[in-house]
C-alpha cells in the first residue's frame, strides 16, 4: 500500500497502559475471561468454581506432577491401529479419539507408554471391548474424557475366566484419570496395581458392573492415590478396595444403587486393607452394605460423609493421615454430592484438548504447530500473560483454534514482533498470520511495535494482525502498531471472509483498518494516532471490498478516538490493490462516536480513484467529529435496516457469533 512517514510511534509500555485506561474509562468490553462458576448446590455457602481443569490434582499433581502428552503432537485417531500405534509410540503424544473405536480381538489390550494423553473428543469417544495397559515403570499419563465399555463376558459375573479390565495398570506412576465413563467389563472397571505411586481418580463413572475398582495387590506400602467426584452406580464391590496404600485419600464419591444380591460379605463400598491408611471425607453412601470398613491392621478417617438406607459396617479407627499435608483441594459439602456428581462426572462436551504456553510449548508457534492438520474439533493454544516476542502463523489446514490469553487483562499477555514491509513485503511483517477458518483470538494484545521513526525505509507498513481465513473472531483483543494495524483478507478478491471483532481496541494512523474481508467492529476503541500534522495524519479504513459483496467493513456502536488536531483525519479512502478495478470498497460508520480529528469532508481519494466510486456512508454517527455535508454521504433509514451485524456475518451459513452476547 502507499507508504505515508509516520511521526510517532508509542512506546510500547504506555500504549499498553492506554489500552487498559481507556476500556475502563469507556466502559467498553470485559477486562479477561473468567469461567463461569456453576450455581451453588444446596448448603453450599460459596459458588462451585468449575469443575474440571486441565492439571492433575491430588497426588497425580506432586513430585513432578503428571502432564502426559503436553509438549507432543497433537493426533486424532479414529480406530485400533492407529490409537495402538501412538499411545504406544516412545515420544510424547495427545491422542484424541473420536467416536467409537472397537478393539479386536475381543478383550484385546492397548498397550499405553509413559508422556501420553488419551482423550475423548466432545463426549463421545470411546474404546469398545478392549483395555488400555500400563506396563510397569509407566509413568505420566492422563486418560481423559472416554467412555471405556462392553468386554464382559457373559456369564462370568466374577470376572474368573478372563482378565478384561478398563483400564489396568502395574507399578507405574503419575497417572491422572479423569472423566470417564467404566463399564460392562470382564474384571475391573480400573485395576491399580503392584506399588503404583501418585495417582488421582476423578470424577469418573462406574457403573452395571461387579467388581469397579481396586487397588493393591502388594504386599509393599507405597501406592499414593487421590479419589474424588466418582459415581459408582449399578456395582457390587471394590468402590474401591485399597490394599496396603500408604495414603488413601477418597472425598466427594458418591456410592448409590448397589447391587443387593444377598451377599452378607462381598457387597461393600469402600475397604481399607492390609496396611493401608485411608481417608475419606464428605462422600454420600445411598442404599449401600457396608458403606466403609477396615482389616484390623488398616486405618480408616471418615468425617463428614452422608449414609442414607445403609446397612452393614461403618469401621473407623487409627489416625491414618492429613490430606493437607501434602496438597489443597476443595471439599464439597456431602449433601451437594449427588447433584454434583451426577452432573459433572463421566466424559463432558466441553473438556477438549488445552495446550498451554509456555507450560507445554516453549512458544505460541510451537503450540500451533502440534494441532493436527485437517483438525476438526476445537483445540484450545492458553497463553499465559507475558510477552512473547515471535512471528505467528496458522496455516488454513488448522481450522477451530482458541487462542485464549489467561492473564487478568488482554495487556498481560502479548504477542508482538517488529518486522516492516521492507524485509518481507505487507504479508512478511505481520506479527500474526491467520488462514484457516474458525478461529477465535481472545484476552490478547497483538503488536507489531517496529520503529518507524527511527529509520528511513520505503517499505515501512507494519502489520500487527492479518487474516485470510473465514469466521475469524477476535474478542478482548488489542492490535497495536502505525502503519496496517490490521488486515483483514480473504484468499483471493471474489471470495468472500468474514471475521468478528468485538470489544477490542485498534490503533495506528495510514490504512490501519484495511483489506476485502466482510469485517464488523462493534462496541470497540479506535485510535486513530497523531503523526504530528496539522493537516493530514492518516486514514482510519482502507478497504478493497469486491465489488459483487454488498458488505464490506462495518463500524457500529463504537468510540473512534484521537490525539491528532482536530480536521487532520479520514474516516477512509478506496484501496485498489494493484489497480484492481473491481475492488470497490464498502464501508459504513453508524451509531458510533467520532472525534473532532475527523476531517469535516473526510472520505479521500486513492492511487487515481475516486472516494465518489466507492461505497462509504455513515449513519447516525455522533460526538465532535460528526456531521452532515455533502460531502459526507448519510445511509438512508431503510437501507439502515439491512446494513446490521447480523446481515454482514450471516453469509450462506448463517454464522452469527454475536448472538451469544
Amino acid at each position: 500500500m502507499t507508504h505515508l512517514r509516520s511521526k510517532r510511534l508509542p512506546r510500547p509500555g504506555v500504549a499498553l497502559a492506554a489500552v487498559a485506561g481507556l476500556v475502563a474509562a469507556l466502559g467498553l468490553g470485559a477486562t479477561g475471561e473468567a469461567r463461569a462458576a456453576e450455581p451453588a448446590p444446596a448448603g453450599m455457602s460459596a459458588p462451585a468454581a468449575a469443575r474440571w481443569t486441565d492439571q492433575a490434582h491430588g497426588f497425580a499433581s506432586l513430585a513432578g506432577g503428571t502432564t502426559g502428552g503436553a509438549g507432543g503432537k497433537v493426533v486424532t485417531v479414529t480406530d485400533q491401529a492407529s490409537l495402538a500405534k501412538y499411545a504406544a509410540a516412545e515420544e510424547p503424544y495427545v491422542i484424541r479419539v473420536a467416536g467409537t473405536v472397537a478393539v479386536e480381538p475381543f478383550g484385546s489390550d492397548i498397550v499405553v507408554a509413559s508422556n501420553k494423553t488419551i482423550i475423548g473428543v466432545g463426549d463421545t469417544g470411546e474404546i469398545v471391548h478392549g483395555e488400555l495397559h500400563l506396563d510397569p515403570g509407566t509413568h505420566n499419563v492422563i486418560i481423559r474424557n472416554l467412555t471405556i465399555r462392553d468386554s464382559y463376558v457373559e456369564g462370568d459375573w466374577d470376572g474368573k475366566t478372563t482378565d478384561f479390565d478398563a483400564i489396568q495398570m502395574d507399578a507405574v506412576h503419575h497417572v491422572w484419570i479423569d472423566h470417564n465413563r467404566f463399564t460392562h467389563m470382564g474384571d475391573g472397571l480400573l485395576d491399580i496395581r503392584k506399588d503404583s505411586q501418585y495417582v488421582t481418580v476423578s470424577y469418573n463413572e462406574f457403573s452395571n458392573h461387579n467388581k469397579a475398582f481396586g487397588i493393591g495387590w502388594t504386599t509393599n506400602v507405597q501406592t499414593q492415590i487421590t479419589i474424588d467426584h466418582n459415581w459408582f452406580t449399578g456395582t457390587k464391590q471394590r468402590n474401591p478396595s485399597a490394599d496396603n496404600c500408604a495414603y488413601a485419600h477418597l472425598y466427594n464419591n458418591y456410592i448409590s444403587a448397589q447391587v443387593a444380591d444377598g451377599d452378607p460379605v462381598w457387597t461393600y463400598g469402600n475397604w481399607s486393607r492390609g496396611r493401608s491408611k485411608m481417608v475419606i471425607e464428605n462422600s454420600y453412601y445411598d442404599r449401600v452394605q457396608h458403606p466403609y470398613q477396615a482389616d484390623t491392621t488398616a486405618e480408616l478417617v471418615e468425617r463428614g460423609s452422608i449414609l442414607r438406607k445403609t446397612s452393614g459396617r461403618t469401621d473407623e479407627w487409627g489416625a491414618a493421615f492429613d490430606p493437607r499435608d501434602f496438597y489443597d483441594y476443595r471439599l464439597d459439602p456431602a449433601a451437594a454430592v449427588p447433584a454434583l456428581v451426577k452432573k459433572f462426572s463421566g466424559p463432558q462436551r466441553q473438556i477438549g484438548v488445552t495446550l498451554d504456553v509456555p507450560g507445554a510449548y516453549p512458544t505460541v508457534q510451537a503450540a500451533v504447530d502440534a494441532v493436527p492438520d485437517g483438525n476438526d474439533v476445537p483445540v484450545t493454544i492458553a497463553v499465559a500473560p507475558g510477552t512473547y516476542r515471535e512471528k505467528v502463523f496458522i496455516p488454513a489446514a488448522k481450522p477451530k483454534i482458541l487462542l485464549r490469553g489467561t492473564g487478568h487483562d488482554r495487556s498481560d499477555t502479548v504477542i508482538v514482533h517488529d518486522t516492516p514491509a521492507e524485509y518481507g513485503g505487507s504479508t512478511g511483517s505481520a506479527t500474526v498470520r491467520i488462514a484457516a477458518n474458525d478461529v477465535t483470538a481472545r484476552n490478547l494484545t497483538f503488536s507489531n511495535d517496529f520503529d518507524e521513526s527511527a529509520v528511513e525505509l520505503k517499505g515501512e507498513q507494519a502489520l500487527a494482525m492479518k487474516t485470510t481465513g473465514d469466521r475469524i473472531v477476535f474478542e478482548d483483543t488489542a492490535f497495536l502498531g502505525n502503519q496496517d494495524t490490521l488486515m483483514t483478507d480473504s484468499p483471493k478478491l471474489n471470495v468472500i471472509s468474514r471475521v468478528y471483532v468485538r470489544d477490542s481496541y485498534i490503533e495506528g494512523d495510514v490504512d490501519f483498518i484495511y483489506g476485502r474481508a466482510t469485517t464488523v467492529i462493534e462496541r470497540s476503541v479506535i485510535k486513530a494516532l497523531s503523526r504530528g500534522s496539522a493537516t493530514n495524519n492518516g486514514y482510519i479504513t482502507a478497504a478493497s471490498t469486491w465489488k459483487d459483496n454488498p458488505y464490506g467493513f462495518l463500524i457500529t456502536r463504537s468510540k473512534i478516538v484521537s490525539d491528532a488536531p482536530a480536521g487532520s483525519f479520514h474516516l477512509g479512502r478506496p484501496w485498489h490493490p494493484g489497480g484492481e478495478p473491481n475492488a470497490v470498497a464498502q464501508v459504513l460508520i453508524r451509531d458510533t462516536r467520532l472525534p473532532a480529528a475527523v476531517k469535516s469532508s473526510p472520505w479521500t481519494d486513492m492511487s487515481g480513484f475516486s472516494w465518489k466510486d466507492a461505497r462509504f456512508t455513515e449513519y447516525q454517527n455522533y460526538g465532535p467529529g460528526a456531521a452532515v455535508t455533502q460531502d459526507r454521504p448519510q445511509m438512508s433509514d431503510e437501507d439502515a435496516r439491512t446494513h446490521t451485524v447480523t446481515a454482514y456475518l450471516k453469509g450462506s451459513d448463517n454464522w452469527a457469533p454475536h448472538a451469544r452476547h
